[in-house]
């Protein structure tokens, strides 16, 4: 009976998606490879494949490495920033990817224009609902919102917050809502608040499918929910899009690296242009370091705060069950309540 509720509440997410499960992979770098969205997808969810800072030849491979090992639907994440976006979205198209997903900036009409011409599905990020009305009127098809509690790069809005500002409001496309989430009760929260689905990335990090560090992994376990948190902006002149991860030397080698480049600055020995590049450089590399090579002393750790629920290395198919269960557990004791009341 709880099932039948639950595939009730997030229809719309999984028939949009085409999956059994309306839950959507976060796009990790370095994390979120062939592997990881393969086995979300076999597991029922939507695997989406985090194309990064890739070149499209790279992208072609790794589109062609999931498709080797699932046969379920999945999806590609484009960073609207990436020099030769065009031309990973040709690739997407030319592979036959079902679903795009654009992140990293407001994308420009005609890229969205593009992929519906070519008869996919197109889902963007919206941090506001005026952002929402805007993307819908440029002809999305589904919608991402994501509070400040997730992982990477953030925004300033909490999950809660834009659910409650965006939900009531738009019903002309499927929503899902991420950052933050780490169990199925919470899930089901979302779906009754007129959520489609949500995305989750954390959760899945420490997962026997995920290519990730053992060190990587082992720094999720050890964290709770407080260790994760933005970088900081020392000077309006040069800004920090915050980007949320565990504290570790990183975290205060970037503020020292501010420091010494606002001083150099003021002395005149760079310009504004270069200081800025030189801030925004600090962490070329860096996720690298820590998800591939180990380093989880010098590498960016980013997590969500949801990272203080991964308490061990799991089987995704582990997650995906315990998450359901949650859920199921949440929607009859909603049933009972209703009852009594």
């Amino acid at each position: 009976m709880a099932q039948k509720k639950l595939n009730h509440l997030w229809q719309r997410g999984r028939d949009f998606l085409g999956v059994e499960h309306a839950i959507m992979g976060g796009a990790m770098t370095w994390v979120s490879e062939r592997n990881l969205v393969a086995a979300l997808s076999n597991a029922g969810c939507f695997g989406v494949l985090a194309s990064g800072s890739t070149t499209p030849e790279t992208l072609s491979e790794e589109i062609r490495g999931v498709r080797t090992l699932t046969s379920k639907p999945f999806g590609v994440n484009l960073i609207t920033m990436h020099p030769r976006l065009n031309e990973l979205l040709q690739v997407c198209l030319d592979e036959g990817v079902g679903h795009i997903v654009l992140a990293g900036g407001l994308p420009r009409a005609q890229t969205i224009g593009a992929i519906k011409e070519a008869g996919r599905k197109v889902i963007c990020f919206a941090p506001a609902l005026g952002i929402a009305k805007k993307l819908i009127k440029d002809g999305v098809d589904a919608l991402v919102i994501e509070g400040m509690e997730a992982g990477g790069h953030i925004g300033p809005v909490s999950t809660s917050v834009l659910a409650q500002e965006i939900l009531p409001h738009v019903t002309q496309v499927p929503v899902f809502v991420a950052g933050g989430i780490g169990r199925g009760d919470a899930i089901v929260s979302y779906l009754e608040m007129g959520a489609a689905g949500v995305q989750l990335g954390t959760r899945f990090v420490c997962t026997y499918e995920s290519v990730a560090h053992e060190n990587f992994k082992k720094a999720f376990i050890n964290a709770n929910a407080r260790d994760a948190v933005p970088s900081v902006q020392l000077d309006p002149r040069f800004p920090v899009i915050p980007v949320r991860a565990i504290n570790n030397q990183a975290t205060q080698a970037f503020m020292e690296t501010q420091k010494g480049v606002i001083e150099e600055f003021k002395s005149g020995a760079v310009t504004q242009q270069e200081a800025q590049l030189k801030i925004e450089h600090f962490w070329a590399g860096a996720l690298r370091r820590a998800v591939v090579d180990g380093d989880v002393v010098t590498g960016s750790l980013m997590a969500g705060q949801s990272v203080g629920m991964v308490a061990q290395e799991q089987s995704i198919a582990d997650v995906v069950g315990e998450l359901l269960t949650q859920a199921h557990a949440a929607i009859k004791h909603h049933e009972k309540v209703y009852q009594i009341s």
